[in-house]
Parts: C-alpha cells; structure tokens; sequence
C-alpha cells in the first residue's frame, strides 16, 4: 500500500472523530461523559479482542495499560473536563497545541527532527482551530485551562509511545490491547464520579455503537497503523481535522452557521496539514523494534 493511501486511511480517523460532537449531543444522555467514553472504548476493545483472539505477553502489560491511559482513559477525562469548564472553542484551541507537543516529544524519544516548516504547520494549524471556533468573548478559568492542556500532553504522549512501543503483532490487535485497557481503567472513575446512568434508548444506543464501532474501533486502528507506518509526527497534524469536520458537519447536518472568519480558518487548517505533510520526515524505528518490522504491519 503506498503513502498517498495511508496518509488518506490515517486522515480518515480525526474527520470522523468529528462527528462524535453531534453524536455526543443529539444521540446520547447528557451530563455523563466519563460513562459515555467508558461506553466508547470498553465495548469496542473487547469486541476486536474477540476477532483478534490474542492478549500481549508478559512483557507488555504495563504498556499497554500506560499507553490505554494516555490515548483513552486520562486523555477523554482531561478532555471532558476542559469541555464542562470552559467554553468549547477555548478547549478545543487548547487542545489543538497537541501537534506543537508531538514535535518536541518525538525529538526527544524517538530522536526525530524539528524543522522550522513542522513547526510553522503546527502553530497555522493551531491559528486555523482558533479561527473555527473560538470565541473572542469566550472566558477562561485556571482548572479548565489545566485540564485541556494536560489533554493535549497525554495524547501527545500516547501518539509518541505508540510509535516507540510496537509489540509483534497487527496494528488491529494493538488497538483491541489498548481500546481494552482504558476502558477497564475508566470503570472506576465513571462508577464513581457519574453513577446512575440512566438505561439507553435506542436512539442512544445507535449513537453509542457508531462511537464505540466507527469512533473508536475503526479510527483507532486506522489512526494507530498511520503513527506505525508513517510517524507521529507525519500524522499529528491531521488532529486539527476534527474540529474542521466537527464545525463542518454541525453546518451541513445541524444548519449552524458558517463564518466568513470559519471558511478561513477551514483554508488554514488545510494548508497547515499540507504543509506538515511536506515537513514531516519518517521517524526512526526504535532499535528494539527494528527486527518486527514485517510483523507490526501484518
């Protein structure tokens, strides 16, 4: 399979990551979030545990679970957190310091380089999110603050590991491991901070199928093959696609309105992800791995 198809395949998972906000909020219970993401993740892992029909050896536990709490279970808590407690557009401009993160990380664990035109595409991108949806009235508040960039850190982390940590075996037994993994370690916070979720509706149970099976099964296999084929730091910058399709969709489906201010910050964001495109260069594959490289693609 050639680049030009991966990078689309890759592309694919932060534009449906999108829809999850008008599936969150037309399809699904509100003031659960924590339950929802368990819900998400949970569900979907053990599902292509079945298919896969493998569990990591020894070795490979304490990763997996690391690597389940930074890509899921600390990542949508920080993340739900920051959206309870500050406006939506400041969140997800926050949020979108991610790409700038991976940048430096990947520097320093997986000795890639920082380029001036990576990091120009990172803070366009950045430019681009705000212009979609923040609010120049918008308020701030410290823990809010706080719980969107520790988001944004733990993803950053998890998108590097992943690319450092790559066990002998299919980027679709990889994501079942990890999908399980942060959803066992949502269970007790959700127990705990959100009890009494109320029984689901049909129409929520549609919205949490099409998270859990296109949401998170399907764009996490796709999103992790991407950062094991091409790099983290070739596939960060698709992350600012989410908000680009979320505002998109809530125009096309939603009849929300469209700014002239939104219709540049669309244009932004998609000459930062082609420039990043350019910028990027291959990480190196950790030593340790080097030898299951035919496998991990398998």
């Amino acid at each position: 399979m050639n680049r030009t198809t991966d990078l689309f395949l890759t592309a694919l998972a932060p534009a449906i990551w999108g829809s999850s906000y008008i599936v969150a909020t037309e399809m699904l219970p509100h003031g659960y979030p924590l339950t929802v993401a368990l819900l998400r993740a949970l569900p979907a892992g053990l599902i292509l545990l079945l298919v896969v029909r493998r569990l990591p050896q020894a070795g490979w536990w304490i990763k997996v679970f690391i690597l389940g709490a930074l890509n899921f279970a600390v990542f949508w808590s920080m993340l739900f957190l920051a959206a309870f407690t500050l406006p939506g557009g400041v969140a997800a401009t926050l949020g979108a310091v991610q790409p700038l993160l991976v940048l430096f990380l990947a520097r320093i664990a997986l000795g890639s380089t920082i380029t001036a035109m990576g990091i120009a595409a990172a803070v366009s991108g950045l430019i681009g999110v705000a212009l979609l949806v923040l609010d120049p009235t918008a308020a701030l508040n410290p823990p809010g603050i706080t719980a969107a960039l520790a988001g944004a850190l733990s993803m950053a982390a998890g998108t590097v590991l992943t690319r450092k940590w790559q066990p002998p075996v299919s980027p679709l037994t990889f994501t079942a491991w990890q999908l399980t993994a942060g959803g066992i370690l949502l269970i007790p916070v959700a127990l705990i901070v959100e009890p009494g979720f109320p029984m689901p509706s049909l129409t929520n149970l549609a919205g949490l199928v099409w998270l859990g099976l296109i949401g998170a099964a399907l764009t996490y296999y796709l999103w992790f093959r991407g950062i094991a084929r091409l790099g983290p730091t070739t596939v960060t910058s698709f992350g600012f696609l989410s908000p680009t399709s979320a505002v998109l969709l809530g125009w096309i489906v939603l009849g929300q309105a469209l700014s002239v201010l939104q219709i540049v910050g669309v244009v932004v964001v998609l000459v930062s992800i082609w420039i990043g495109q350019r910028a990027a260069r291959p990480a190196p594959v950790p030593a340790a791995n080097a030898a299951q490289a035919p496998a991990k693609s398998a």
